[in-house]
């Protein structure tokens, strides 16, 4: 299986930059496998696909405000940060743009309460960041954080739960699980309602879902890099 077996073209001005209202109302393209034939529905009519013998398993991560811009210290460069795995209280590995700024030892400020120091690089070039901060990090990192849009997103998000799941609990993600972002309460009442089970998982979505696959041969990627 060849990377190249993925490629196809996808028009910049087919890719919405505002989600739908109410999320439900998404497109939904139905493929029936036995008869080849496709059909053009909406989210909320997933209901008429799943029954009470099928399980909907739902990743209850939730998303952080995992993007900030920093100053640094003593060259007054400015270095975007995207968080992707916590270490402990106050340590994070992250990308940063432009990399060679954000060399070991550097120390950037985030506004007044949030500030960091470059520890060291990983083989694929993330940092571990050490933080200081006044309070609670969770505080300060909402004062200054973004939510991590996808790059082809170029609309500033308006309210930043459209960027969660409504089952979204647990925090420690830097971008959501997308394809849960179609449910609404309703919808998944009437799921239970019709006695197809929900069942809750957690995982947080990280670094692998940035990077490129970089073997041409799909199985040959070490997807413990990603992790």
């Amino acid at each position: 299986m060849k990377t190249s077996d993925f490629y196809y073209d996808l028009p910049e001005e087919l890719i919405a930059q505002t989600p739908v209202e109410p999320r439900d109302s998404s497109r939904l393209l139905v493929y029936d496998r036995n008869t080849g034939k496709i059909e053009h529905r909406h989210f909320r009519d997933i209901t008429d696909y799943l029954t009470s013998n099928d399980v909907l398993v739902i990743n209850n991560t939730k998303v952080i405000p995992a993007r900030i811009f920093g100053t640094g210290d003593e060259t007054g460069c400015k270095v975007e940060f995207l968080l992707h795995k916590r270490l402990s209280v106050n340590e994070w590995k992250a990308l940063c743009k432009p990399a060679k700024k954000a060399k070991i030892g550097s120390t950037f400020h985030f506004g007044d309460r949030l500030s960091c120091v470059i520890e060291g690089i990983g083989d694929m070039g993330e940092r571990t960041v050490r933080f200081m901060f006044d309070g609670v990090f969770e505080d300060a990192l909402s004062e200054v954080g973004q939510m991590p849009l996808p790059p082809y997103i170029h609309e500033k998000l308006k309210d930043g739960s459209r960027y969660q799941t409504v089952y979204a609990d647990r925090e420690g993600s830097c971008a959501a699980p997308t394809a849960g972002l179609h449910f609404t309460p309703e919808l998944l009442g009437k799921l239970s309602d019709k006695g197809v089970g929900i069942v809750d998982v957690l995982l947080h979505v990280g670094l692998g879902t940035f990077r490129p696959v970089q073997s041409e041969n799909v199985e040959e990627q070490d997807l413990t890099k990603d992790s």
